[in-house]
């Protein structure tokens, strides 16, 4: 596999890291996760990669992880069956310190060890675009997002009526459904999605027999009223309700994860309700919302058995954003934010709060330049104030050529559980991280291709992790307390290739290569982070015919790691290839299918948790317009 990765990085040698596809050359992509406000791509010097609705489909994407894991610079990591606990890395970075919104809201749980986002419930079912921010980006963003942001938005409201729908039925007796309306009339607009997955599922322990299945119903709504120009509310929600069976046993003659009868419950609600008011012909324009992220998580050692965990999480945040042109080549983005956060595990509760203020310039000396700088300041009701700054660059040259750099900085607040836990430490600092990135692209063949290249460095600074207490604190928690104790630092290359050599053909390729070290002083110095492949490539191509049917396929490699911080434990290294076909009936109904695992690999992401062989699917979509 290492030979396969050395010819694919040198065949691409020169690729974007900013797009999944190749858009219409007249077309200019808008993404609002770099400065929290709409900006064109060519205007921003950091790394994003947009997914827009029609790849989803075309992917015939169910789990939303699976579509980030052939994306570059990221890396996935589940506990065995679909919906087990997911962990997203951007970068080389912790999963915790991936910061996760959904359509503006925060939703990385409060309630989890290290404040994480579990990816393993997030369907695709009203994902109408995703955007991958990769690197520190705090000053809009706040806490957690240090290794990048994961900014997911949901169906919005269009214009008239419009409806879509799909069923699709498939390997372990899987049936995946989604719905969707949408419309808009005068100054009202709206739209709701609902969606439904179960499935018998794998067993999660990869010594196991015993499927462990998943069931998720779940919603998104959005409501906007205009009650003048420019003026207006805006509603948004997202509901899921899901169930997962757990592989916690363990087999004391092989140490390894065994079957369990245990399962696990996970409750949703996310909401966001905001007002916006634009004035001067759009050039001063204001938002002031109030969202909430509220979790709920209970796990069972059987079924009718006793809550073997509870974990009750939520935040509440009141902010005000505001976006002024004085001048067309000058922008000023800057904001207030005040937020809430509790848990209670059955054990403790705990709440605390965070006070931040920001600001960014931008600013376009000349028209192919674009300047950013920004900076942040939070105050935190424990640990005190911590400032952050960032700054970028983009030259659009009118050759196709794009130069890009940026520099960042991203903190993490330590969570409820590392502060008031019975392992918690009230003097605990913020995670800190410097990361610098520069990246070139170009485009030729009439836009119909795009090469480039993005190199980055990150320094992360006081880690909190678990160590063993010393005499004076052995009387409190003698098991051990979290501390600023760990350091690390990656660096590394993202190559991305995208080719549309005729209307009917689009080939995309990337290639990351991602060096991390452990820095903590101790035995572990020096070493490679867990569960952290040096590489990761994907290759996807798709080809429509003339009279309408579609057929593509995609290939994931992922190289060597090791699941533990001693590297005692090595993962093997793994590809995985899928192939797909559609079929148009007419103008609203085309029929679908898939295999995944097409050579029926076996690997494993995380040690003694299995993952799924070769399995087919097969569904309808239905759109009225």
């Amino acid at each position: 596999m290492t030979k396969f990765f050395l010819l694919l990085g040198a065949a691409t040698i020169a690729a974007p890291a900013n797009a999944q596809t190749i858009p219409d050359s007249d077309a200019s992509d808008i993404v609002v996760t770099a400065s929290r406000a709409a900006q064109p791509l060519s205007e921003i010097g950091q790394a994003v990669t947009v997914i827009d609705r029609a790849e989803i489909e075309r992917r015939q994407t169910t789990v939303v992880s699976d579509l980030l894991a052939t994306t570059p610079g990221v890396t996935v990591t589940r506990n065995g069956t679909v919906g087990a606990l997911t962990g997203v890395r951007i970068r080389g970075a912790e999963a915790d310190q991936t910061l996760v919104v959904i359509d503006g809201v925060r939703v990385n749980d409060p309630s989890s060890t290290g404040g994480g986002f579990n990816f393993g419930n997030l369907l695709s079912s009203s994902v109408e675009r995703i955007e991958v921010l990769r690197g520190p980006n705090s000053v809009p963003w706040g806490s957690q997002a240090i290794g990048g942001v994961v900014n997911i938005i949901t169906a919005a409201p269009t214009e008239g009526l419009q409806a879509r729908a799909n069923a699709e039925y498939g390997y372990a007796d899987s049936v995946f459904a989604s719905a969707g309306v949408s419309g808009a009339k005068g100054p009202v607009s709206g739209s709701l999605t609902g969606g439904y997955l179960r499935s018998d599922g794998i067993s999660s322990a990869a010594s196991g027999t015993e499927r462990d299945g998943y069931r998720q119903y779940g919603a998104t709504g959005r409501l906007g009223v205009e009650f003048a120009p420019g003026i207006g509310l805006d509603l948004r929600g997202y509901f899921a309700d899901s169930r997962v069976d757990i592989d916690d046993g363990f087999d004391p003659n092989t140490f390894v994860v065994a079957d369990s009868a245990a399962y696990g419950t996970t409750q949703e609600l996310y909401g966001y309700a905001g007002l916006h008011a634009n004035f001067a012909d759009g050039r001063f324009n204001n938002r002031v919302a109030f969202t909430i992220a509220d979790i709920n998580r209970d796990n069972f050692s059987q079924p009718g058995g006793d809550v073997s965990f509870l974990g009750r999480g939520r935040s509440e945040r009141y902010e005000y954003q505001g976006d002024f042109r004085p001048l067309d080549q000058v922008r000023v983005v800057a904001g207030v934010e005040r937020e809430n956060s509790r848990y209670n595990d059955g054990f403790s509760y705990a709440d605390t709060g965070i006070t931040s203020v920001y600001g960014q310039l931008i600013v376009k000396p000349i028209d192919i330049l674009t300047l950013t700088g920004g900076v942040r300041n939070d105050d935190h009701e424990d640990f005190g104030n911590h400032t952050t700054f960032g700054a970028n660059a983009a030259l659009a040259l009118r050759t196709g050529t794009t130069v890009r750099a940026s520099y960042g900085e991203g903190f993490k607040a330590p969570t409820l559980y590392q502060l008031f836990s019975e392992y918690g430490n009230g003097d605990l600092d913020p995670e800190t991280a410097r990361n610098f990135d520069v990246g070139v692209e170009q485009a030729f063949l009439g836009n119909r291709a795009r090469v480039g290249v993005t190199y980055f460095n990150r320094r992360t600074r006081n880690q909190i992790d678990f160590r063993d207490c010393i005499a004076v604190e052995c009387v409190d928690r003698p098991f051990g307390v979290y501390d600023n104790v760990a350091r690390a630092e990656a660096d590394g290359v993202e190559f991305t290739l995208a080719v549309r050599p005729v209307d009917a053909l689009t080939l995309t390729a990337n290639y990351s290569y991602i060096d991390t070290e452990n820095r903590s002083i101790g035995d572990d110095f020096g070493k490679h982070l867990a569960r952290r492949p040096k590489q990761t490539a994907s290759v996807d191509a798709d080809y429509r015919f003339a009279f309408g049917l579609s057929v593509g396929g995609t290939v994931t490699m992922v190289g060597d790691s090791f699941d533990d911080a001693a590297n005692a434990t090595r993962l093997d290294g793994y590809a995985l290839a899928s192939v797909r076909a559609e079929l148009p009936v007419n103008d609203q109904i085309a029929l679908y299918g898939r295999v995944d695992n097409l050579t029926d690999s076996r690997y494993q992401t995380i040690a003694g948790y299995g993952n799924y062989g070769r399995a087919a699917y097969g569904g309808v979509r239905l759109r009225l317009k």
